[in-house]
């Protein structure tokens, strides 16, 4: 692959200050930060400091705010803004679809054996409480359902390696849950045509949003099997209706409550200065950079994870933890992953060529 087509979008590229800097290639942990997006929540703080936090019009533009934010989260995942609901992580948004669909003790739970800790400490509570989870290879999921299976939970993107959940899934008879966090502004999402019934995703990611915001999809045939689990004052149809009072239709119900409207406004000012780049431009930049890395990282004489076309590397590194220190020195920002000898580098819009050729300069040579 050449790389004439791969210069950066300098526009985007601009608004990030840390790009300036490093080669920043971690946004399947934390996105960088837009200078927009900075600049939207200090002028959100210095309104709250001026002019308070107490009367009506902080509260209904704090509504408002709220709302914008589920718009926009909803268009990345092809969705109506009234099947999703706000949540301060991906981790948030599995456990909240957990407890809401309230399975019973000896039901079964079936999840992929690489799937992140944020998925594993949702199921582990599930086990706590007499739900069986069981697992299996995760291309091997749709051939591994079973008649005792009430749900299916595995991640749309592995975070391991960058592969797509199986196709087959669509076609499986339990709910699927799909974990989202290196899906959402990584790649293309049709939540209907993924066959997904529930579908979290987190903020701060490939979205570039603050930390503590997510989103979780509700389709509306899922929602007549689901009660929210711990509702507020917020996921309330009427809030002064004291014991009988019911939870409001659609996604809001769900809501995590108290979203800080600093975050909000970050959140949304981001996503609209990638969707004036253009996500088809985001995605193209992204997907390209990272097959680029994989092919060059295996001329190097790298074994690089099998992947599809995402925006995640993985590949074998001696000494994993302490490469990532030697590569943050040289300017080159990646991870490890837990447990295992690899390395992951994650590309986005903002990403250059150049990041790529700092990464594979600063690596030892094989």
């Amino acid at each position: 692959m050449g790389t004439s087509a791969l210069g950066p979008l300098e526009e985007l590229r601009a608004q990030f200050p840390v790009c300036e800097r490093v080669a920043y290639l971690n946004a399947g942990t934390n996105g960088p930060v837009a200078t927009r997006a900075t600049e939207a929540a200090r002028a959100q703080l210095e309104r709250e400091q001026e002019d308070g936090r107490g009367g009506m019009p902080f509260f209904v533009a704090m509504g408002e705010q709220g709302e914008r934010l589920r718009a926009l989260y909803a268009a990345r995942l092809g969705a109506a803004p009234a099947d999703v609901a706000l949540t301060t992580s991906t981790t948030d948004g599995i456990a909240r679809a957990l407890l809401a669909l309230d399975l019973r003790p000896g039901e079964e739970i079936l999840t992929s054996d690489e799937e992140h800790p944020g998925v594993y400490g949702p199921l582990t509570a599930q086990r706590r409480r007499g739900v069986e989870v069981r697992t299996a290879p995760f291309a091997d999921l749709a051939d591994a359902v079973g008649p005792r299976t009430r749900l299916v939970v595995c991640s749309h993107v592995s975070w391991r390696s960058g592969q797509l959940a199986p196709s087959a899934l669509r076609e499986i008879d339990p709910p699927l849950l799909l974990d989202g966090a290196q899906g959402v502004g990584a790649v293309p999402i049709d939540v209907a045509a993924l066959g997904a019934d529930m579908y979290a995703g987190s903020g701060q990611k490939w979205l570039c949003g603050p930390c503590g915001l997510g989103m979780l999809y509700l389709s509306p045939a899922i929602r007549e099997r689901l009660a929210p689990p711990s509702p507020g004052y917020v996921n309330l149809a009427d809030a002064g209706a004291g014991l009988d009072a019911i939870p409001a239709d659609g996604g809001c119900a769900y809501d995590t409550p108290a979203l800080p409207p600093a975050s909000l406004v970050h959140a949304a000012a981001t996503l609209e200065l990638l969707e004036e780049t253009g996500w088809e431009r985001v995605h193209a930049q992204a997907h390209d950079l990272a097959d680029l890395a994989a092919a060059l990282l295996r001329e190097r004489g790298r074994e690089v994870l099998a992947r599809d076309r995402t925006t995640l590397v993985t590949w074998r590194e001696r000494d994993a933890e302490r490469r990532v220190e030697r590569l943050l020195e040289a300017g080159v920002v990646v991870r490890s992953l837990p447990g295992e000898e690899l390395l992951r580098a994650s590309f986005g819009g903002w990403s250059s060529v150049q990041d790529l050729e700092r990464l594979l300069e600063a690596l030892p040579k094989h």
